[in-house]
C-alpha cells in the first residue's frame, strides 16, 4: 500500500485570508482507497461565511471588471505556469481524496488543469464585440462586458480540472467568482485555489466549503450572484435551475448523461475494444457523466466483440488509486460504492441478464480495504431495464444488440439523456451521419477521449444548458452584449 498519509486542515478563502468557518466546524474528507483513513478536513461553512465571501467578491469586481483584459490574463498565464511545476503534488492529492488513479487519471487531471488557464490567457484577446453599419452617420458597435459575482460549484469526479475551468472562463472574462468545492473531494480544489489567489487581488476569487445541502444551497440562494454554474446530477442541477430562476439570473449546467456508444459491423477489432474501454472511463470506475455506459453492438459481431472486450478488461488493474501500476482505484465514498452495487445486484437478479464480467466485489483482500469494484458488463438486458437507462455512475457497462442502423440510433435516442455519444465504424459517411442523428452535445467518432480546451462541451435535453472548455463557453457563458449607438451628426 502506497503512502496514505493526510494532508490536515485545508481552510476556506474568504477576502485573500484562508479562514475557519465562522462557528469552528470541519467536515472530514475520507481516502476512498483505504477504508477509515483520513485524507484531510476542511471548514462547514455558515450562511454567513458565504455572505461574506459573496460581498468580498462584489466589492472585487469593479477594480477586476476594468482590468484590461490582457493584464487578467496575463494573470491566468502565470497561475498556469505556477500549476505546470505542481503536477504531482496536485494529482497525488487528487487520487488521495477521490479515489482516481495516480498514473492514469489524476495525474493527467492535474496537468490539464495548468492547460485550462494557459488556454484561456491566451483568449483574453477575444472579448470583443462588433461594428454595426448604420450609416455615416452613426457609429454602432457592441461589447462583451462581465456578469458579476459567479456562484460556482464542482462535483468531486474531476474537482480540480473543473474548478480550474470556471474560474479560468469567468475570471479571463472579468468577472469575480465564490467557488464552492465538492463535500468528498475538497481538497485538492483548496491547493488549486492557493496556487491562483498568489495572482490576484484581494476578493477576486473567494473559496467556501461544506455539503452541497448547506454551503451549496447557500450559494446558490444568495441574492448577490450574477451567475450560476453548476456541474453534477441532474437531479441537484433542478435545484440550482430553481434558485437562477428565482434571482432571474443566468445558468450554466453540466449534467449527467447515459451515453450510447453504436459499433458498426466493420470496426470488430481491438482498437474499437480500447476506444470502447476509454469512452466508459473504467479507468474512473465510470465516474463520468460522458461514460459510454450503453453499448450497442451490432448483431453479427455481438459476441466476437465482447469476448474481445472482456478478455482485455481482465487485465485490467484495479487497486490503490497512489499506485503507479493500477489502471483505476476506488469509488468515492461508502454511498456511491452501496449504490453501484445495487445496481450490480439489480442486474444479477434480473432474468435474461447475463454477466460477462465482474459482479460484486470480494469480502476479503487487498480490494476489501477500499471502495474498489472491478469493471463489469451485464449483456442479455432489454433496453428499457432500470439499469439500462439510469445514470450507474460507476464501472458498469450494459450491452445491448442491434440490427437496423434506425433501431440502433432510436435506443440511442430513447433517453433523457443528451450529453456525449461515441460511433465505431470504418465508413466515415455512415459515421458522420450517425453522429448527426444522435441527439447529443459532445459526439465522438473512433475515439473514446475526453474533453480537451477548445471543445465546445456540453448536453441536450437533461444533460445541461451552455457549453464549457472553448472560447465561446466562455464568451456566451460568462459575458453579456451591451450595444452602443452615437449619433455623428449630432
Amino acid at each position: 500500500m502506497s503512502d496514505h498519509t493526510g494532508v490536515g486542515r485545508q481552510p476556506m478563502h474568504i477576502n485573500g485570508q484562508w479562514v475557519e468557518s465562522s462557528d469552528g466546524r470541519w467536515l472530514e474528507v475520507e481516502d476512498p482507497g483505504l477504508k477509515g483513513n483520513l485524507a484531510g478536513e476542511v471548514p462547514r461553512a455558515t450562511v454567513q461565511d458565504v455572505d461574506r465571501a459573496v460581498q468580498a467578491a462584489a466589492q472585487a469586481y469593479p477594480g477586476w471588471k476594468t482590468l484590461p483584459a490582457k493584464e487578467r490574463g496575463r494573470a491566468m498565464r502565470r497561475i498556469g505556469r505556477e500549476l505546470a511545476g505542481q503536477v504531482e503534488e496536485l494529482g497525488r492529492l487528487i487520487a488521495l481524496e477521490n479515489g482516481n488513479a495516480l498514473r492514469t487519471q489524476s495525474r493527467p487531471e492535474a496537468a490539464i488543469t495548468a492547460e485550462i488557464f494557459t488556454y484561456y490567457g491566451g483568449l483574453s484577446g477575444e472579448l470583443k464585440g462588433e461594428t454595426i453599419p448604420f450609416g455615416e452617420h452613426a457609429l454602432s458597435y457592441t461589447r462583451r462586458e462581465p456578469l458579476g459575482v459567479v456562484g460556482a460549484i464542482v462535483p468531486w469526479n474531476s474537482p480540480v480540472l473543473l474548478a480550474a475551468l470556471k474560474i479560468a472562463m469567468a475570471l479571463t472574462a472579468g468577472n469575480t467568482m465564490v467557488l464552492k468545492g465538492s463535500a468528498e473531494a475538497p481538497l485538492g480544489v483548496a491547493r488549486l485555489v492557493r496556487a491562483c489567489v498568489e495572482h490576484l487581488p484581494p476578493g477576486v476569487l473567494n473559496l467556501v466549503s461544506g455539503p452541497g445541502s448547506e454551503a451549496g444551497a447557500y450559494l446558490a440562494d444568495h441574492p448577490g450572484l450574477a451567475k450560476l454554474s453548476f456541474t453534477g446530477s441532474t437531479e441537484v442541477g433542478r435545484s440550482v435551475f430553481h434558485a437562477a430562476a428565482e434571482k432571474i439570473v443566468p445558468i450554466s449546467l453540466e449534467l449527467g448523461g447515459k451515453n450510447p456508444v453504436i459499433v458498426f459491423p466493420d470496426a470488430d477489432d481491438e482498437r474499437t475494444v480500447q476506444g470502447v474501454i476509454n469512452g466508459m472511463r473504467f479507468s474512473r470506475q465510470g465516474q463520468s457523466c460522458t461514460a459510454g455506459s450503453r453499448l450497442f453492438l451490432h448483431e453479427s459481431i455481438f459476441d466476437s466483440f465482447l469476448e474481445k472486450l472482456a478478455a482485455r478488461l481482465k487485465e485490467f488493474k484495479v487497486g490503490d488509486p497512489l499506485d503507479e501500476a493500477s489502471d483505476a482505484g476506488a469509488l468515492v465514498n461508502r454511498t456511491q460504492y452501496d449504490k453501484v452495487c445495487g445496481y450490480i445486484r439489480e442486474g444479477l437478479d434480473q432474468a435474461g441478464a447475463r454477466l460477462v464480467l465482474g459482479g460484486l466485489p470480494p469480502g476479503e483482500g487487498p480490494l476489501s480495504q477500499g471502495y474498489y469494484l472491478e469493471p463489469t458488463i451485464f449483456a442479455g438486458m432489454g433496453h428499457g431495464w432500470r439499469i439500462g437507462r439510469e445514470e450507474i455512475f460507476g464501472p458498469v457497462l450494459v450491452v445491448i444488440p442491434w440490427r437496423e442502423e434506425a433501431e440502433a440510433i432510436r435506443m440511442a435516442n430513447d433517453s433523457h439523456y443528451g450529453l456525449a455519444a461515441y460511433v465505431y465504424t470504418r465508413d466515415i459517411t455512415k459515421g458522420l451521419k450517425t453522429a448527426h442523428a444522435i441527439e447529443a452535445g459532445f459526439v465522438q467518432v473512433n475515439q473514446g477521449l475526453g474533453q480537451w480546451p477548445g471543445h465546445s462541451y456540453g448536453g441536450f435535453k437533461q444533460s445541461g444548458i451552455g457549453r464549457e472548455f472553448s472560447l465561446e463557453g466562455m464568451i456566451d457563458s460568462f459575458t453579456q452584449r451591451k450595444a452602443v449607438t452615437v449619433n455623428l451628426e449630432y
